[in-house]
């Protein structure tokens, strides 16, 4: 990974979207810092799309896109995106809505019985407590809230969510589990293209989209695009991430989000 300071004006002149992840990506110990939220407002007024991609809940996603500046927010990892437009002539905002079409609804029996046998397994683990605003998946906590458990915990209910045949992914607090295939990075392609005419197999369009991340479940997004950054305590998993981003902030969490997107807006004025 080189510091992001090392993307060149070229690069950041090309960006259209800004993508990034919410939790110790915008925010810091649980909280939305001034630096992250002033970053996004930049982003917007420099003319760039700002979507969060994030494994927080449908209930989240809906205040989200009403009440931040964001252009629109995918959310469950990939499951749904939550977006608003314009209604008639001087009239209010319209909240609209798109389910992935694989995504299955998180009542389904399998995931019950992969979080029975992973309770029972390790009685220390708990139910992240968002679960209640969720529509597809199940998120088992086990670093939002004290007592905090060791990354190990984590990578064990994944396996026994992978053994049963589900989808499951780690962030840097919960392991959120799913059934059907898709992720953060199948979505927001989904939605460029759909919202915004996005042609990923165009030449040059993957240096369109920009994103910033921290933890393994961001992965795909590290994968997919040349510009994708993290912030500094993307460290802390790189032994669980083969495909790490091209670029790195020097701060952690919410501050690194800020740099990050102070560095596109600085280079996008200078020429």
């Amino acid at each position: 990974m080189r510091p992001v300071t090392e993307m060149s004006a070229d690069e950041a002149q090309g960006i259209r979207f800004v993508l990034m992840d919410i939790d110790d990506t915008l925010t810091c110990g649980g909280k939305l810092l001034a630096s992250s939220y002033n970053a996004l407002w930049k982003l917007r007024e420099a003319g760039l799309k700002v979507i969060p991609v994030t494994g927080r809940p449908a209930g989240w996603c809906d205040c989200i896109a009403r009440e931040w500046p964001v252009d629109a927010v995918i959310g469950e990892n990939g499951a749904l995106v939550f977006w608003e437009e314009e209604g008639r002539a001087g009239g209010l905002p319209v909240l609209k809505s798109f389910f992935h079409p694989n995504a299955v609804k998180n009542d389904h029996l399998l995931l019950r019985r992969i979080r029975e046998r992973a309770f029972a397994e390790m009685p220390e683990l708990r139910d992240a407590k968002d679960q209640f605003a969720r529509l597809f998946d199940i998120a088992i906590d086990f670093a939002e809230e004290e007592p905090a458990l060791p990354l190990s915990a984590a990578e064990r209910i994944k396996a026994i969510a992978l053994e049963e045949g589900a989808v499951a992914k780690v962030s840097s607090i919960h392991v959120n589990i799913w059934m059907g295939h898709y992720d953060k990075l199948s979505m927001a392609s989904l939605f460029l293209k759909r919202r915004y005419g996005w042609d990923e197999t165009a030449a040059g369009s993957l240096r369109e989209v920009a994103f910033a991340g921290d933890s393994p479940n961001d992965e795909p997004m590290f994968a997919r695009f040349p510009l994708a950054c993290a912030v500094a305590n993307i460290r802390r998993y790189a032994g669980l991430i083969q495909n790490l981003p091209a670029f790195v902030a020097s701060k952690e969490c919410g501050d690194g989000f800020a740099e990050i997107a102070e560095t596109i807006v600085a280079l996008r004025q200078s020429r």
